[in-house]
């Protein structure tokens, strides 16, 4: 007669009923990408509840430190995307219809048109607050103010971690002087619903509103190429190309303008050394990596400079950069512009033109494309997908 086998205890309750107990949950749920969290979150309350609790949305962004980014590409008017390095969408965030500009601030984006319309963002909730489009009352009725059209900028003030807007009102004709540009700042506050913009003081100089990039809580622009016109037309104005004007956020007030590194080391001496010079106007992009300001400056076609802002009372400059790009980006394309430079020393860099995303590696002097559809804007995106905190934007 054989012997009866072996015998097994009975499975315990927890698993007879299929449910991990929470300690293994928050395990197997903390190794998988922010993506799926996200689609999870409908299985169940109780795992809705564990995936945004802040202290298992910490866990995960350590165990999943890389970088994403905040992308508006040319066929979707009416989402904005949060994509990581390899070019996977990792959430779509509905947007107004429309949107032509996307800026970035910590957790938040700003999505915006021409037209004078611009809603913050929360990707992690869905969250969306309407900017008033109302100007600040001491530009109401300034004269031809509904004909403008609109940029903006978005930054965190280093002192008090406010997160404020910069409204750009430009000038309607490329080249009319008569007409000023106008400044005002929106502060994103909690429960506030009555807050309005506040005007402040023009710049003396013409910026290139499209050309800003917040560093430490400081607006940076270029001057308007307008100017470059003006020296088409025989008129110096003895404005330099890479001259830069700077708004600090924190009290809305402009500093002093600082020269850039490159203009000064050319010449007008020919009619080559005129051209290069003017040429100068239409390739240059500001940026900040690591918490530095940076002017890239593509140099005829062939190289780019990364110009580094060591110290701004002194205008100090540190050339971090020369890369050659002969091979790998299109003679046409004029405005690129360094999005973040990674640990490893890879630098990721939006082409505008052609709305390309590139990756360069040093060690091996090469580039590589990331495969994704065709950009309008991009920007880095430093908040947490899990987090389910409403409020930090209405």
């Amino acid at each position: 007669m054989a012997s009866p086998g072996p015998s097994f205890p009975p499975p315990a309750a927890s698993n007879s009923t299929g449910v991990l107990p929470p300690d293994l949950l928050f395990d197997v749920l903390l190794r998988l990408p922010a993506k799926e969290l996200c689609r999870l979150r409908a299985v169940c309350r109780s795992w809705r509840s564990l995936t945004s609790d802040p202290l298992f949305a910490g866990a995960h962004a350590a165990r999943h430190p890389g970088p994403l980014l905040l992308a508006k590409f040319r066929d979707d008017e009416a989402r904005v995307h949060v994509v990581d390095l390899s070019g996977s969408v990792v959430k779509r965030v509905p947007g107004p219809e429309g949107h032509e500009q996307l800026c970035t601030c910590l957790h938040l984006a700003c999505v915006a048109s021409k037209g004078n319309s611009c809603h913050v963002l929360d990707p992690a909730t869905g969250a969306a607050y309407a900017l008033p489009e109302r100007p600040a009352p001491e530009h109401v009725n300034h004269e031809d103010l509904r004909n403008r059209y609109t940029f903006f900028v978005s930054g965190q003030v280093a002192s008090t971690g406010e997160c404020k807007v910069l409204r750009v009102f430009n000038r309607t004709e490329f080249d009319d002087f008569d007409q000023q540009q106008l400044f005002e700042v929106f502060t994103i506050n909690s429960g506030v619903n009555d807050a309005q913009w506040r005007a402040r003081q023009s710049h003396y100089l013409f910026v290139e509103a499209n050309s800003a990039a917040v560093v430490g809580g400081v607006v940076y622009f270029l001057m308007s190429c307008a100017y470059d016109l003006m020296l088409f037309f025989g008129v110096d104005t003895g404005i330099h190309p890479d001259c830069i004007a700077s708004f600090d956020l924190g009290t809305e007030e402009w500093r002093r303008d600082i020269q850039g590194p490159i203009s000064s080391g050319l010449s007008m001496d020919d009619a080559d050394a005129t051209e290069e010079y003017r040429s100068i106007w239409h390739k240059l992009t500001l940026s900040e990596l690591k918490g530095s300001l940076v002017l890239a400056y593509h140099r005829r076609h062939q190289s780019l400079d990364l110009w580094l802002l060591t110290d701004f009372e002194r205008d100090l400059w540190v050339k971090e950069y020369s890369i050659q790009t002969e091979s790998a980006i299109p003679a046409d394309e004029y405005l690129i512009k360094p999005l973040l430079l990674s640990d490893d020393g890879r630098l990721v860099i939006f082409l505008e033109s052609t709305g390309l995303l590139l990756i360069y590696d040093p060690r091996t002097n090469s580039f590589s494309e990331v495969e994704m559809r065709r950009l309008d804007a991009v920007g880095m995106y430093t908040g947490n997908l899990l987090s389910l905190q409403v409020g930090d934007i209405v």
